[in-house]
């Protein structure tokens, strides 16, 4: 790898990109954060992907491709183990007379040449791609293909003896490392996670069992399991879990935690009885990801500007509310973490705990033991905390308590499953909470849901037609530029790559006060009175950032105006 990098400092050096003063510059900090050098320079700001490339394509003469453009036969991906294309960051494109071409990001990395041409016994004829594009692509193959050594693992499940497995379910004693079960089960977690999934689904049907993973939201089908492996399979994913393989009648939850490329994932198991077998669905929580900056959660700038407004209060109730899956712990764990500092006492009442927090104490539910969420707000407020966060109020008493302690001085934050920032406002009421109190100890409501980022590499601009402006009461919009979907190599032809967020922020004010304390519930007279008091509906939110390009006004539609 030496050699690598003097070449390809060399090579920028001599076409003037960068100084040799840089190039040592960049070579000294490598050595402690091991980052390819074309990579670090770039991040540097000493030049940019399209320089790096360009000099590269001239110097040596590999030419360069756009990924979205080429018809990528997924049987030629199959060549390479997907461990190998994520290692090296290469993706194979063709073969032909014995040679086998190869996408790159790094031309210069020989040693992921040499790794290729062992592992495929094919010459290697590299070429060139951005590296944003081919990590697009490489996810997206990776997470669907059922690659060469997939293909044997299923070879052997379907000729194992699962005899020896099943005896052994109620003894405790354990398979062994190098079973097939056990490779494929390990084979499949590390396949979801390069592939960017959020969660894995075994389904046993009445011939066999179906794999699927949810991928920015979607459902994708990657693979057909015998269904004679299944009690074996469902029996490993227990042990892992710590769950009772011997309970086949009720539903069990538990969790582990596995190494994989150098990052720290935690899959949160449930296993739920069917007609079938049990059905296990394993969410992946990928600690790398977990904490992200306020700025980066995709809040408008006057959005962003409220919702700090809001928790940089000493004191009051602060509720972020949307549907299962919109987000609403990960905005949590942001606000703490931007608010965490030695001076604040902060505690959190979760079920589960997903992520842990350096400096945050956090307490995990135990019904079994009679921690709830009841008793565990009345032990934190014993605690002298200044910030609390509850994980969600499910009852009256935990509304009630939360309340008392945003009247006391405390900033507290939990969630609420609503589909509106004023629509929270009648579920605490109807919860049993006071409407004096409420309006007294309410500072503001975040609604959330996620929608789906346009594909930057396909989408194509329209103009907005006047029938579907008025149908949408979009008039103002007549004859703008949006973007539409079309679907390419880079996002599985779906026309989208990754999600965000659409958000409504509620600071309340005078007049929602006021409103609150006359007990005025309905939805669309507070809603009014919430826009006359500054705040973007998540409607309008949705329709700015598709105006913008980040997605469509098809899933503003989706996600928003139908309600969905």
């Amino acid at each position: 790898m030496a050699k690598n990098r003097k070449m390809l400092g060399d090579i920028l050096v001599e076409n003037k990109i960068i100084t040799n003063e840089q190039l040592e510059r960049a070579l000294e900090e490598q050595k402690t954060s091991k980052e390819k050098l074309g990579k670090l320079l770039v991040r540097q700001g000493y030049l940019t992907d399209e320089q790096l490339l360009e000099v590269l394509e001239f110097s040596l003469g590999i030419p360069r491709v756009q990924i979205g453009l080429m018809d990528i036969n997924p049987e030629i991906v199959k060549l390479l183990p997907t461990t190998l294309i994520s290692k090296h960051q290469v993706l194979p494109l063709s073969v032909n007379q014995g040679r086998l071409t190869l996408i790159m990001a790094d031309p210069l990395n020989y040693q992921a040449v040499d790794d290729v041409r062992i592992s495929t016994g094919l010459d290697v004829v590299p070429v060139m791609a951005s590296e944003r594009e081919l990590e697009a692509a490489i996810q997206q193959y990776t997470a669907l293909q059922v690659d060469s050594k997939m293909e044997k693992l299923l070879g052997e499940l379907n000729q194992y003896n699962y005899g020896a497995i099943i005896e052994n379910e109620f003894t405790g004693l354990e398979i062994t490392d190098d079973a097939p079960v056990i490779r494929m089960v390990n084979s499949l977690l590390k396949q979801a996670v390069q592939g960017g999934a959020s969660d894995i689904h075994i389904e046993p049907l009445e011939k066999d069992v179906r794999v699927r993973f949810r991928i920015d939201g979607e459902l994708w089908e990657v693979l057909t399991l015998p269904k004679k492996s299944f009690p074996a399979i469902v029996s490993r994913i227990k042990i892992m879990g710590n769950l009772d393989i011997s309970e086949k009648r009720i539903p069990q939850d538990g969790r582990t935690r596995l190494m994989i490329e150098g990052r720290e994932i935690d899959f949160r198991i449930s296993t739920l009885p069917s007609i079938h077998g049990e059905k296990i669905v394993m969410r992946i929580l990928d600690r790398s990801n977990a904490i992200i900056s306020l700025a980066r959660l995709g809040f408008s700038l006057t959005n962003e500007e409220r919702i700090k407004s809001l928790i940089t209060r000493p004191h009051g109730m602060i509720i972020v509310t949307g549907p299962t899956g919109s987000g609403k712990t990960t905005t949590l764990y942001s606000v703490l973490t931007e608010l965490n500092n030695p001076n604040r006492n902060i505690v959190t009442l979760e079920d589960p705990v997903e992520y842990s927090l350096i400096g945050i104490n956090q307490v995990q539910i135990n019904n079994k033991a009679g921690l709830n969420f009841p008793a565990g707000l009345r032990s934190i407020l014993r605690q002298d905390p200044d910030i609390i966060m509850v994980g969600e109020m499910r009852d009256s008493e935990t509304a009630g308590l939360g309340v008392r302690a945003a009247l006391t001085g405390h900033l507290f934050f939990s969630t609420l499953h609503t589909n509106s920032a004023a629509g929270s406002i009648a579920r605490m009421v109807n919860m049993g909470v006071e409407n004096y109190l409420l309006s007294s100890s309410l500072a503001g409501i975040v609604s959330q849901r996620l929608i789906r980022r346009l594909c930057k590499n396909c989408c194509q601009p329209y103009e907005l037609e006047a029938e579907t402006a008025t149908q949408l009461n979009m008039t103002e919009y007549i004859g703008k530029d949006f973007y539409a979907p079309v679907g390419c190599n880079m996002c599985r032809n779906s026309g989208y790559v990754g999600r965000m967020a659409l958000h409504e922020v509620l600071v309340v004010g005078p007049g929602m006060r006021k409103a609150i304390t006359n007990m005025i519930q309905s939805e669309d007279e507070l809603e009014k009175i919430a826009i006359s008091e500054g705040m973007i509906t998540m409607r309008e939110d949705g329709i700015n950032k598709a105006y913008t390009g980040l997605t469509s006004l098809q899933e503003v539609m989706k996600g928003v105006l139908l309600g969905g």
